[in-house]
């Protein structure tokens, strides 16, 4: 039972992805469409992670009185209405409106299922989790680069991606049985610990979880404004059409998910805390890449490479959540880690929006080595804080 509900939380993950780099691939033709300045997909990326910043500062409450799965079935179906919304928005309001529920259904699914694995599995598997993130979020850019090389119709690649999502949530939805039948297993399993709901002024007067926080803060910046704003830097600064440009986006995510699914691997010899260096490792070297600036081909290789280090930060900061700060609150502080998570997403790429359109988007390896730093320091302080506790 556990290895198919596995399964289906992987399946989840894909669904969970789907939606996240669907977005930045499109907005060259959504902009180009609706005459709008480029700045103005900031409004559409900040609406939806405002959206998840809210679920996932609610989901410790929502999972605890509708348990895991219900929270993310009903999730899953949100964001699948979200997307069909997209693909029939005929202005930039409706893509607005609709920005809000994808948000808030992807970040109850994010942090009750984040929980969950932490909780009953093992880090390889919440890599694995990860991984087909990943796939999810590769996949996507290639369904709108489809949709883009047929009258440039982006409301296509929408179209598409709803399809998939409705699949998903009619699978988690017949299989909300399996998880009742898991959930009094480990119900009754002398070693489980009951959730506490702690409250978030708490949270934030311990030293590490604000320096976790920063470190979800400044990778899920590296993430989004690479996957977002990378089509464009790619469009502006390289010369590469959209198409093309939406193609070599997905490199950058297969990137990710290869990085996710090689750390899954090492994960059985090597700690979590190790993974994270070694991310950290590989994506200095890839934003050296980025600044020789080599032209397009050379650039694909560093965003792919970029994917490869950023990737696996989050599944290993992730699972060690109960084991840095205890499994009684782990569902709290996971909720909390995605919202800051998603106060990256939700301010710095659409900061770096502002400054490609006032100065130039040349700046793209620059505002992303910045975050990297600040990255770096917080994994290094919150390991020396968690030796201490212990």
């Amino acid at each position: 039972m556990a290895t198919l509900i596995l399964t289906i939380i992987f399946i989840d993950f894909i669904g969970l992805g789907i939606p996240d780099s669907l977005f930045g691939p499109a907005w060259p033709a959504i902009y180009a469409e609706f005459g709008l300045p480029v700045s103005l997909g900031s409004c559409v990326s900040l609406l939806n992670t405002a959206g998840t910043v809210i679920s996932s500062l609610c989901s410790a409450r929502l999972i605890k009185k509708f348990g895991t799965a219900r929270v993310t079935a009903f999730s899953t179906v949100l964001t699948a209405i979200a997307l069909l919304g997209f693909s029939f928005s005929g202005n930039f309001i409706f893509l607005c409106l609709f920005s809000l529920p994808l948000g808030l259904g992807g970040g109850a699914i994010d942090s009750a299922l984040n929980n969950y694995v932490a909780l009953h599995y093992k880090a390889t598997h919440m890599n694995f989790l990860h991984c087909f993130y990943g796939i999810g979020v590769t996949v996507s850019p290639y369904f709108m680069s489809l949709a883009l090389s047929h009258s440039n119709d982006w409301r296509g690649g929408y179209r598409l991606a709803f399809f998939v999502q409705i699949a998903i949530a009619f699978i988690t939805l017949i299989s909300i049985p399996l998880w009742k039948k898991a959930d009094r297993k480990y119900a009754s399993d002398e070693e489980q610990t009951e959730q506490k709901t702690i409250s978030l002024i708490y949270l934030v007067k311990r030293r590490k979880v604000r320096l976790t926080w920063a470190a979800f803060i400044c990778s899920c910046a590296i993430e989004c404004t690479a996957g977002i704003w990378g089509s464009t830097f790619l469009v502006e600064s390289m010369g590469m059409s959209e198409e093309n440009a939406a193609k070599t986006i997905m490199f950058y995510y297969m990137g990710m998910a290869f990085g996710r699914f090689l750390s899954g691997v090492l994960a059985s010899n090597l700690s979590s805390w190790k993974i994270i260096y070694l991310g950290c490792g590989v994506l200095a070297l890839s934003l050296f890449m980025l600044f020789l600036s080599l032209g397009p081909v050379m650039t694909a290789f560093a965003l792919f490479f970029v994917g490869v280090g950023n990737g696996p930060i989050f599944p290993n900061l992730t699972h060690l959540t109960p084991q840095n700060f205890g499994k009684d609150i782990s569902q709290s502080v996971m909720g909390s880690q995605m919202a800051a998570a998603y106060i990256g997403i939700m301010v710095f790429p659409p900061f770096y929006g502002i400054v490609a359109q006032n100065i130039t988007p040349d700046v793209f390896p620059y505002y992303i080595s910045i975050f990297f730093v600040i990255m770096a320091i917080s994994v290094a302080l919150l390991r020396r804080e968690v030796k201490r506790s212990m």
